[in-house]
């Protein structure tokens, strides 16, 4: 295993079981959130970068096959998904695969048996995850340089960890809140709204020099949202 902790999101609505993963996964190779219902794990989603995602089949109001849907049309998210059910027919793996998911774990598991088959797909997603794209800009972050225009520069830090948030929910905006539990985690207090303005001007500071335009804009009294150029037309 590597140094870097993954990213999870584990939606079980089973809490016992939900709570024995957090227990065996643990803390030291992993950032683990938690759902109970596919409608929380897709907030998440929408504000939240994972590694791997964790989905169980019979949830709660909207099912597993449904959320597996909706995160590769709807979010338009790649992050490889494990679909945990008691249903192993052979039409039922034919449902999960063609709803989008990456693999298929039958209950009862052994846990050890979900890690290992979460650090294959992390593994394979790594290898061949693609840059990301907004318009003609784009973002690499295996080496954190987002290039536009033939132009490019490497980000680094906080700034950079706020350019891929937003690249990955473009077009759509992320509130105040939603960045600033990405970036420091939900019950952290010593940072305030002034530290994430701070780091949207060095940012924008960033971006403007190498490209001419700061492509980050504000939602007034909401958050922030990234403005993609587009190759025949230039807006700041």
């Amino acid at each position: 295993m590597t140094g870097s902790k993954l990213r999870l999101l584990i939606v079980e609505d089973q809490i016992d079981l939900a709570e024995n993963l957090f227990e065996f996964l643990g803390e030291a190779r992993y950032n683990l959130d938690f759902s109970p219902d596919g409608l929380t794990a897709l907030h998440l989603l929408a504000t939240q970068s994972y590694d791997v995602i964790v989905l169980d089949l019979m949830l709660p109001g909207v099912n597993g096959l449904e959320i597996c849907r909706r995160i590769r049309s709807d979010l338009k998210c790649d992050t490889p998904v494990i679909l945990t059910t008691a249903l192993g027919s052979l039409a039922d793996k034919e449902k999960g695969f063609s709803c989008g998911a990456d693999d298929y774990l039958v209950k009862p598991f052994e846990l050890r048996e979900l890690q290992l088959r979460i650090e294959v797909l992390y593994r394979r997603h790594a290898l061949k995850s693609s840059n990301l794209q907004a318009g003609s800009l784009s973002f690499d972050p295996g080496t954190l340089t987002a290039r536009l225009r033939g132009k490019q520069v490497e980000l680094a830090g906080t700034p950079a960890r706020i350019f891929e948030l937003l690249i990955r929910a473009y077009p759509n905006f992320l509130s105040h809140g939603a960045l600033h539990e990405a970036i420091w985690g939900a019950d952290c207090r010593e940072t305030d709204g002034h530290s994430l303005r701070t780091h949207i001007y060095t940012l924008r500071k960033t971006l403007q020099t190498a490209f001419g335009v700061s492509l980050i804009k504000t939602v007034h009294g909401r958050g922030y949202r990234l403005e993609a150029v587009n190759h025949n037309k230039d807006r700041q």
